[in-house]
């Protein structure tokens, strides 16, 4: 009962960022960087491992960042900084003024581009999970980034449109590769699938005004009950079939700065009949921050409830957490809440939101809780 996990990301440590850099600009080979990879994906396994958590991750260490690292994996598909994309989008003030607003430096993250036809060129994870079953017996998760953010993400009219004569056309590429990467994750001893798709928040809480910076193409409706059927129907094709692995949604409302004022604020209310539309078998939502408000449960599927704020130097105590839990069974079953952060620690590899050494202590403490818990039931 009470399974425990992350979200995903770790930080990177500066020999790995560095090495990742001198991959992108051709001074070492692949094989020279998964070398330094493989010992930083080794350390954040040890460190899961050394505090308890269940359900293991490999930190994200070898992507840029959750959606960006694509680029790597497809034809198609190029890196671009939001510094570069100023170049390209048809309202450059809005865009630089959208940036400077959300604290975001638009050096620091990078969008993965549709600059052609895209297709899978190497899988987009799979050579993750068998690196890291070679290494632990625990149950894996791998997140990936959605078929709605991918979307979204990649569709840049002054780029793309040469390409594809429309977003949905895009999607249906998208929704292909991920149907395939899904399968191979099976085959490659995955046991947790887990989708990421933040920007559902945005569609209910600023009503079509774009406001996040994740989607750089600004590309949705002006009408959010559209744009979230659109993404309901993208992500139940790619999850058909998937019946061998547990498979998950994450929806936050960002995690890409400490400065609150920045982030979204709401209940997950809003969401709730879209998410009863899913066909997923657990949410991964945020609960940690005031700003996610009350515990929104889905009767029919499980709940990974965000505990720990990734963001902060404060270090919840087992007492906090099990507080929290408490008010999720009021509508949950015990044998459907997981404990988790409210995302990664290191959601862009230039930008971590935390220490090692207070995310082993954010960890350790979500450990104990979830044992409080078990002795309780």
């Amino acid at each position: 009962m009470f399974p425990t996990t992350t979200v995903g990301s770790f930080p990177r440590p500066r020999n790995l960022l560095r090495a990742a850099a001198e991959k992108r600009n051709g001074h070492i080979t692949d094989a020279e960087f998964d070398k330094v990879a493989d010992e930083a994906v080794l350390d954040v396994l040890r460190l899961q491992e050394e505090a308890g958590i269940d359900i293991v991750t490999d930190g994200e260490q070898r992507r840029d960042n959750f959606y960006s690292f694509v680029s790597e994996k497809l034809g198609g598909v190029r890196l671009m900084s939001l510094a570069e994309m100023l170049d390209y989008v048809e309202d450059k003030g809005g865009f630089e003024k959208l940036l400077q607003s959300l604290d975001v430096p638009a050096y620091s993250i990078n969008n993965p581009t549709c600059v052609g036809r895209i297709s899978r060129r190497r899988p987009l994870a799979a050579d993750e999970v068998r690196f890291l079953r070679q290494h632990t017996d625990k149950p894996i998760k791998v997140p990936l980034p959605g078929p709605y953010l991918l979307t979204r993400a990649m569709w840049v009219p002054e780029m793309t449109a040469s390409h594809y004569e429309s977003k949905e056309a895009l999607a249906e590429d998208v929704v292909a590769i991920l149907r395939e990467e899904a399968r191979e994750l099976i085959e490659a001893g995955a046991s947790f699938i887990q989708f990421d798709e933040p920007v559902l928040t945005e569609l209910v809480f600023t009503q079509g005004q774009t406001r996040t910076f994740m989607c750089a193409a600004l590309a949705a409706r002006n009408d959010p009950a559209e744009e979230l059927a659109f993404a309901v129907t993208l992500i139940n094709r790619v999850v058909a079939g998937t019946e061998d692995v547990r498979t998950g949604l994450h929806v936050c409302r960002g995690n890409w700065s400490r400065q609150e004022r920045t982030l979204l604020g709401g209940s997950y209310a809003p969401l709730k009949a879209t998410f009863e539309q899913i066909n997923v078998q657990q949410l991964v939502l945020e609960y940690a921050t005031p700003r996610a408000g009350d515990v929104t449960a889905m009767e029919d599927k499980e709940l990974g409830m965000g505990v720990v704020n990734p963001r902060t130097e404060t270090v919840e105590t087992p007492e906090e957490i099990v507080g929290h839990v408490r008010e999720a069974r009021r509508f949950l079953p015990r044998e459907k809440i997981f404990l988790n952060p409210d995302c990664g620690f290191g959601t862009f590899s230039a930008r971590p939101m935390n220490e090692l050494p207070v995310i082993r202590a954010k960890l350790e403490s979500l450990v104990s809780a979830a044992k409080r818990l078990r002795d309780e039931a």
